[in-house]
């Protein structure tokens, strides 16, 4: 067990769903969730154990009514063809129906050098070929083709996400096939919920890597992984290789319950590291969606031999001394 930790734990207190950018301008960008769910947050920071301490700035507030009114989830910040973009999932309402959220999925769009100053204009929702429960879009560019990766809800299939990847026509608009890339299938997907959701996107070793997040967000909330060769059609779900088992998930030994929803970057000094959020208590008193102590978290990773990587388990926090 490695426990060589680069990073002090939790790097940002109370808040899910964690996406870091390093841009050009060598500061690492931050976006989640917040607790309330009723606004997108941008913090920044020269380092990454540094986004804990860094003054965020509010890009954008949910509306009273309307299809924008609730449940603000799972921000990501991407800069495409030299403009910033949010890709961001929100509801009419905190009410489910057959124990579905309504969901769908938004784009936010800033031409601003500095993301954290302009405006941030409404581009509106990323239409699929559903309307039902849509979230945790991601994108990623790869031989000149922008693509989608997304978690929905197809009305034929039981259970309440899948994952699906798309080709994009821009930064808001989807073009040609949708296809399913990958479903609860294992027992460990499908604890509370039959759930795949929040993919993250990384490109090595001649491979392209999605992992995602499985099962309900309690405890047994972990993380499974996706891969393809990067030369196959990333369209045809024949090019995608599941892992059979979770590659990061509950540690009871160092106090980390349900990590997931994760989003990659690298260190300072060029090392891989992986950002998700965990809680450092397994009993959680009513809905875990409404528990706030979703703690941002990070650690470098490494790669086996055969080109797949390691993520290990979800290290300690570290101790009050130790923060201080």
């Amino acid at each position: 067990m490695n426990t060589n930790q680069e990073y002090n734990n939790p790097i940002v207190w109370q808040r899910a769903d964690p996406w870091v950018y390093q841009h050009s301008d060598h500061y690492y960008y931050f976006t989640a969730s917040v607790p309330e769910y009723d606004r997108i947050e941008i913090r920044r920071s020269r380092t990454l154990q540094g986004l804990g301490e860094a003054e965020p700035v509010v890009a954008w507030r949910k509306y009273d009514s309307g299809p924008l009114s609730a449940n603000i989830w799972a921000p990501e910040l991407h800069y495409i063809s030299g403009k910033w973009y949010i890709y961001f999932a929100a509801a009419r309402t905190t009410e489910t129906k057959e124990g579905l959220f309504d969901h769908r999925m938004y784009v936010l769009e800033n031409d601003s050098a500095n993301p954290m100053e302009g405006q941030w204009v409404e581009k509106g929702q990323v239409r699929t070929k559903w309307e039902s429960f849509a979230l945790d879009a991601t994108t990623f560019e790869h031989q000149d083709v922008l693509y989608y990766v997304w978690a929905q809800k197809d009305p034929e299939i039981g259970g309440n996400s899948n994952l699906y990847i798309s080709a994009m026509r821009n930064p808001w608009t989807l073009t040609g096939e949708q296809v399913m890339i990958s479903t609860p299938e294992y027992p460990w997907e499908a604890i509370g919920f039959k759930v795949n959701e929040g993919a993250a996107v990384l490109k090595r070793n001649g491979r392209i890597y999605i992992s995602y997040s499985a099962s309900a967000t309690d405890h047994n909330y972990c993380m499974g992984l996706l891969y393809a060769d990067e030369s196959s059609d990333l369209l045809n779900p024949a090019s995608w290789v599941k892992s059979p088992q979770p590659v990061f998930q509950t540690s009871e030994e160092n106090g980390q319950y349900g990590p997931g929803h994760n989003s990659f970057t690298v260190s300072e000094d060029g090392k891989d590291v992986i950002v998700y959020h965990a809680r450092n208590y397994k009993e959680i008193t009513g809905d875990p969606l409404y528990d706030p102590n979703r703690h941002t978290r990070a650690q470098v990773f490494t790669w086996k031999k055969n080109g797949m990587p390691d993520f290990g388990v979800p290290v300690p926090d570290a101790s009050v001394k130790e923060m201080k």
